[in-house]
């Protein structure tokens, strides 16, 4: 058997992690937040994911974030739990040569970079497939690997904007604001995250065991979620437009303030949910109102019978609307502010407040995993660590089977 055989049957006990894919390892080549959710959802759901940082240029997520503790991130812990993080620099042959290593114990690798990064490190698919014909490479990027944009720097704000998200958000007449979060890079790590399962399901199950390419554009994930908007545009001309609180021609359905200054998202627009809505108000007739009884009247009368509902949320406070609509099983909620779901019981119930072990700062709540598996659930197996390549040792001598001596001319060199 050979060193490589033996550090692999070694190191088993890494692809042992509860969870739907343990036995998936993950090479993350990426930095920041579209690959790196990517490598993190995988991760959740039992993956070794092995994170690949340069030496002496860590991910500069370890530095982002609204607010800091200390002086940490608090998203780095978050975004980079149950990885592996090694330092490598793809930049030199050596570099190159560990990776292909490490490649041919994997399964997927994930990328971010601009198109062609990979090519002129000499790493490009047809070599990691020859490393490994199984090889599964997610390549993500702001406008894809191909086209006139392909070679465009790309965030998620251009994403979202050129992708037809950040039209149709905000007000009419108004600039089109920006969700508070980094929406674009969510939506690519969460489709390169679903094209990696189907292209191991592929691999494994329907063909002859070869990976491929997976390629993925912010802009193009933006775009996938607007519903009829293409086909609107192609056969009637019409252009979406933003909407404010609500959607034109579905109603009611909108937030409403209640009485204790609390907004409160009413959404009664199907035949029998609105019905209902109208006996839990007390004005069950509403319900047979030609202007209301059907759902393209209600479309047609939007403004007025939102107004009906508004007024009526008005006169109660939103501990009671809540209590009300749901009793006759009427859609509803309020509008949660982070500190709203420290207190929720679902989200309690639901383990979507997972306490994290940090090694420097101790325990802290972190957002649960999605989704929820009967059999195999998935793991907050542990936090981030903060020193760089703090897997080194594990990956190249306990993974590939380095010796010490070997690594320690590795780090020597500024190769890891």
């Amino acid at each position: 058997m050979s060193r490589q055989a033996v550090a692999t049957e070694r190191d088993d006990r890494a692809r042992g992690g509860p969870g739907p894919l343990a036995g998936v390892r993950l090479i993350e080549l990426g930095m920041l937040l579209a690959g790196p959710f990517a490598g993190r959802l995988l991760g959740d759901m039992g993956a070794d994911v092995i994170k690949v940082e340069p030496p002496g240029k860590p991910d500069p997520l370890r530095d982002w974030g609204h607010s800091r503790y200390g002086d940490r991130s608090l998203w780095w812990p978050v975004q980079s739990r149950n990885k592996r993080c090694i330092t490598l620099d793809l930049r030199e042959p050596r570099g190159q040569e560990l990776l292909l290593e490490l490649v041919r114990v994997a399964d997927v690798v994930t990328e971010n970079f601009r198109p062609g990064t990979l090519e002129r490190w000499n790493l490009g698919y047809d070599r990691l497939s020859e490393a490994n014909p199984g090889i599964v490479l997610a390549r993500i990027s702001g406008y894809g690997q191909t086209g006139p944009y392909a070679e465009r720097a790309g965030f998620a704000s251009v994403a979202e904007a050129m992708g037809g998200l950040r039209y149709i958000n905000g007000f009419p007449d108004e600039p089109p604001p920006r969700a508070g979060i980094s929406l674009g890079d969510s939506l690519a790590g969460m489709f390169a995250t679903q094209g990696i399962l189907a292209a191991l399901y592929h691999r494994d199950v329907l063909a002859d065991g070869r990976g491929q390419v997976i390629d993925v554009s912010l802009m193009e994930s933006s775009f996938a979620l607007l519903e009829s908007a293409v086909p609107e545009y192609d056969r009637l001309g019409v252009v979406r437009e933003p909407a404010g609180t609500g959607l034109k021609g579905v109603a009611p359905s909108n937030i409403f303030k209640s009485r204790d200054e609390t907004w409160v998202v009413i959404a009664a627009n199907q035949d029998n949910v609105f019905r209902r809505l109208c006996e839990a108000m007390g004005q069950a007739e509403l319900a047979d109102d030609p202007r209301f009884a059907t759902h393209l009247a209600r479309g047609e009368n939007q403004e007025e019978i939102e107004g009906i509902v508004a007024e009526w949320a008005a006169g109660r406070d939103a501990h009671d609307i809540d209590a009300v609509l749901n009793e006759y099983g009427v859609v509803c909620g309020p509008i949660y502010t982070v500190a709203d779901i420290f207190e929720d019981p679902q989200f309690k119930a639901r383990e979507m407040l997972v306490e994290h072990e940090d090694p420097e700062f101790g325990t802290y709540v972190g957002p649960g995993i999605v989704p929820k598996f009967s059999a195999t659930p998935g793991e907050v197996r542990w936090s981030a660590t903060w020193d760089e390549g703090s897997h080194n040792e594990e990956v190249y001598c306990g993974l590939l089977g380095l010796s010490e001596a070997e690594l320690d001319e590795l780090r020597q060199a500024g190769v890891v």
